[in-house]
């Protein structure tokens, strides 16, 4: 216990899944989190099921404006030692069927938040910190009619790459955590035929749960990944990696 005591850490995206599992546990393992998300009952709902050392801001993370007034309230704490830029969306659409309001969404949440949100987290930033972003198993094994989902958390992959070494000076380690087929809200509102030939893909032979992707950014975020940055770390059940 006690892995980031005195740590302050902004997740986006933090009201569900696998944002309000690291959450809950970055406050065990002594952080002040702040979070994020769109709809305020859900924001205060998790607040409330997270308990102490919590402070929720409402706010999309593709709306400038919202990302400003975030940072301006974690601004009057202090500074910030982690940012977890876990925000993002994603649904399915065979090329057929594509849109421009399709990619559009996808991109603006999941490359333009996470883009930004790290941008305007920078001056508040410590040296030394911790950048994490939420990619997905998707960039790396091909899925019909989720090429857009999965061409966006490419982009964010390669984000770290840049920024690893584009930060290397401030000691900022900068790394993606890549979940596969994961037991959340937005899996469940998935269509479920499509949830079910990835899940039988995994050579596990399950669903992974919010908790134990938790557990792999709680690494991420703390000095146990010390000497490490730019990776991203699959937490799919072997499913990328087969």
């Amino acid at each position: 216990m006690g892995k980031l005591l005195g740590k302050v850490a902004v997740i986006t995206g933090g009201t569900a899944g696998i944002g309000l599992a690291a959450a809950k546990l970055f406050v065990a393992e002594g952080a002040h989190v702040f979070i994020t998300g769109r709809r305020q009952k859900e924001l205060d709902d998790a607040v409330t099921e997270i308990g102490d050392n919590v402070s929720g801001v409402q706010g999309d993370v593709t709306n400038f404006a919202d990302l400003d007034r975030l940072y301006q309230t974690v601004k009057a704490r202090g500074r910030i030692d982690i940012i977890f830029a876990n925000a993002g969306f994603g649904e399915f659409a065979p090329l057929e069927a594509v849109t421009e309001e399709h990619f559009d969404k996808i991109f603006n949440i999941n490359v333009k938040g996470a883009l930004f949100t790290v941008q305007k987290a920078l001056p508040l930033l410590n040296d030394g910190g911790s950048i994490i972003l939420t990619g997905s198993v998707a960039s790396a094994k091909g899925t019909p009619a989720f090429a857009v989902y999965g061409a966006s958390k490419a982009a964010v992959r390669n984000f770290v790459r840049g920024w690893t070494v584009e930060l290397k000076d401030r000691r900022i380690r900068s790394n993606v955590l890549s979940p596969g087929p994961i037991a959340t809200p937005l899996s469940a509102a998935a269509p479920q035929d499509q949830i079910a030939k990835m899940t039988s893909s995994i050579p596990m032979g399950r669903m992974g749960e919010p908790e134990e992707v938790a557990k792999a950014a709680l690494f991420l975020a703390s000095d146990d990944s010390s000497f490490i940055t730019g990776i991203e770390l699959f937490v799919d059940g072997g499913r990328a990696q087969i």
